[in-house]
């Protein structure tokens, strides 16, 4: 099966980065773009034009928040999937913060991501599950 959800990667570490296209390109997704550092992120998102975002919030230059910033004053009104190292509070806080922002947060998660979770997550970006924000348990 494919699917036609355009999805950019944002993650300073590469193996993070190649890990994601493999996970994500298995689950049936072929229009990825990945990219190691916020400014070239930046700089694809009006030719690649995404449905959703997997961003760290850990990066050098300029964090996760910052990113998520610049991205909601560019207008993008796709879905974002959070992803840290850190620990839980601060990947709330960065979830509200978002929010804040207009941004739809479709997860929050901490690192590594499971294969399960992330075909989760995508199908709720993809708009393919009746699982709504929200409705966790």
């Amino acid at each position: 099966m494919h699917y036609t959800l355009r999805i950019l990667l944002l993650d300073d570490d590469v193996f993070m980065l190649e890990l994601l296209t493999d996970l994500i390109g298995g689950l049936g997704y072929s229009h990825i773009h990945a990219a190691s550092d916020a400014r070239s992120a930046l700089k694809a998102l009006p030719a690649f034009r995404p449905d959703l975002m997997i961003c760290d919030l850990s990066l050098p230059e300029m964090d996760g928040i910052e990113f998520l910033r610049a991205v909601a004053e560019q207008g993008f009104t796709g879905g974002v999937i959070l992803l840290s190292g850190m620990d839980s509070g601060i990947l709330r806080a960065a979830e509200l913060l978002a929010m804040a922002q207009g941004l739809t947060i479709v997860g929050a998660c901490s690192k590594p991501l499971s294969r399960d979770a992330l075909a989760d997550l995508l199908a709720v970006a993809d708009g393919r599950s009746d699982r709504l924000h929200g409705d966790r348990k």
